[in-house]
């Protein structure tokens, strides 16, 4: 089937932006970046530039595809990064848009990349855990219950991806580093550090974000499967923060 892609282009961060219209041959069963990666090496044939977007390990694991689908982070279904959501069945000659992640925190690079390094910036603030050298346990040692491993495993599953913010009216991120402080809350060794990383991450995402909008567009596009309750432990883990040393 032949399907009209809207795909915005832009040579370079500073540069103004538009949509330019591709006519290509699309298969039901292809991801959105099996769709581009057809659409470039159309457009290199031709002699003519690619059209730039991000990728990496294409199974759902780094985050780095992330995209907007008529106006949808990542495409139609929820909690699926772009790099496993199909093309599906269009109509013949159907318009779809294809352009980066909109938010103010995201700068756009070129294309469809964007600069997602203000969510490296709260984590870089905190979201880590360390100990002087010679004094760290065996792992077999550290008192963990089987129940707290699964939450704190269930909340480290988020790649990054930054939909979270894109889907929030108010380009919150509280999706994301909730689910890091709940993470590191919940073990025994990283725990050692609430309080300043509470007091440190908290600070950036506050200064960089905006409010959540409780709402819960986050958790439908996220494709980790984060659940809402992660956002709860932001105004948690800030209730640290003054007390922190």
């Amino acid at each position: 089937m032949k399907i009209t892609l809207k795909v915005w282009r832009q040579s370079r961060p500073d540069a103004a932006g538009t949509f330019k219209k591709y006519e290509v041959d699309a298969d039901p069963n292809m991801s959105w970046l099996e769709l581009l990666d057809h659409l470039n090496a159309q457009r290199m044939r031709a002699g003519k530039e690619p059209v730039a977007f991000d990728s990496d390990c294409r199974e759902g694991i780094c985050g780095a595809c992330g995209i907007l689908i008529n106006g949808r982070p990542h495409g139609d279904a929820d909690n699926l990064p772009a790099c496993h959501q199909r093309v599906g069945k269009r109509k013949e000659g159907e318009v779809v848009t294809i352009e980066p992640f909109r938010a103010r925190q995201y700068p756009v690079i070129k294309d469809l990349m964007v600069d997602r390094s203000a969510l490296d910036e709260i984590l870089m603030s905190g979201g880590y855990s360390d100990t002087d050298t010679g004094t760290a346990p065996d792992a077999d040692e550290v008192g963990n219950t089987h129940q707290v491993a699964e939450l704190a495993l269930d909340m480290a599953a988020c790649i990054g991806c930054g939909a979270c913010v894109v889907a929030c009216p108010n380009g919150a991120a509280n999706l994301f580093a909730g689910a890091k402080l709940a993470h590191l809350a919940a073990l025994n060794v990283p725990s050692r550090q609430r309080r300043k990383r509470a007091q440190q991450m908290v600070s950036v995402l506050d200064a960089n974000f905006g409010p959540c909008s409780l709402y819960g567009e986050c958790e439908a596009v996220c494709p980790a499967n984060i659940p809402l309750r992660a956002v709860a432990a932001v105004a948690r883990e800030r209730s640290y923060a003054p007390r922190a040393k």
